[in-house]
């Protein structure tokens, strides 16, 4: 048996954010044909160690990933391994799971923003410059290139780094940073959520009338980035409604203060299949991230690793 391991730069290198995006696209259309066998992850001490799996039955081949997670004291935060097996063969791949996790988290947002964002979308506001960020920024201008961009954290040291690499590396010319949420997307045809919060980080009037708005922050039940307003208001698709049900705080909290009933939402496997309506006022899209879009990289990696 030959174990072949794959680090951060490999993954990079490796798989760009299109192909990503496409993956990521054909796993959630696989999930609406009833190909994966997905268990809802497991969650340790309130979210800090996460256990996610995915087989998917075609290829015979499953993913299992392992994280911890300390937003408060480490750098990367989110530190862990992604293996990938294939019944039909002896080596198997263990791949950084913090390059993964970061890169399949930015795919499902490019493949969201796809979809429901507008299709002359070029401005974008990011909340949150932390070590998904990069990713999401990277997603929405690989499916809308952005020619403006604002970045908002409390931190402004870190979100200049983040703006000086949209600058730099995506050529996005109009960047700035601001610590003030609910000014800076007012004028934004695309938000993106990419923090830790536990309460709305804006209000549902600061929002532009057909603005598009990807929340990926928020985990566990505990964390909100978006109000109840907002999911009232908008078109809502979600990445998979069990997973949804059981660690979405905007989602638990919108249905517990009566804002909105399952009915509402909508799964990214039926959107993407022609299930969404057709694009009226704001949208959003809601994710925790489940084990399909990591299973996606993970097969994209062995393809290339494994002769």
């Amino acid at each position: 048996m030959e174990v072949i391991t794959v680090g951060p730069e490999q993954v990079r290198s490796l798989v760009s954010m299109q192909d990503a995006i496409q993956a990521v696209r054909e796993g959630f259309l696989a999930l609406g044909r009833g190909e994966f066998e997905m268990p809802t992850r497991t969650a340790l001490r309130d979210g800090q160690f996460l256990v996610m799996s995915a087989h998917h039955r075609p290829t015979e081949s499953a993913m299992i990933k392992t994280l911890s997670l300390n937003f408060a004291g480490r750098t990367p935060a989110i530190v862990g391994t992604v293996v990938w097996s294939d019944l039909n063969r002896t080596d198997h791949l263990v791949a950084d799971a913090s390059a993964v996790t970061a890169l399949r988290t930015g795919a499902i947002t490019g493949a969201a923003t796809d979809l429901l964002a507008r299709a002359d979308a070029s401005t974008c506001t990011i909340i949150g410059a932390g070590g998904q960020s990069a990713d999401q920024v990277r997603a929405v201008h690989a499916v809308r290139p952005l020619c403006s961009l604002r970045v908002v954290d409390r931190d402004l040291q870190r979100a200049e780094q983040l703006a000086a690499l949209a600058s730099s590396e995506l050529g996005i010319t109009d960047v700035r940073v601001s610590d003030d949420a609910d000014e800076s997307v007012r004028d934004a045809d695309i938000v993106c959520c990419a923090t830790t919060a536990t309460a709305p980080l804006f209000s549902l009037e600061s929002l532009a009338p057909e603005v598009h708005v990807n929340a990926i922050g928020a985990f566990r039940p505990t964390m909100r980035e978006l109000p109840d307003e907002l999911l009232a208001d908008a078109t809502v698709v979600i990445d998979e409604l069990e997973a949804i049900l059981e660690e979405s705080g905007e989602v638990l909290h919108a249905i517990g203060s009566g804002a909105i009933t399952e009915s509402h939402l909508i799964e990214l496997s039926d959107a993407l299949g022609g299930g969404v309506p057709a694009r009226t006022g704001r949208t959003v899209f809601k994710s925790v991230g489940v084990a399909l879009q990591d299973w996606a990289i993970a097969h994209l990696l062995a393809q290339k690793c494994l002769a």
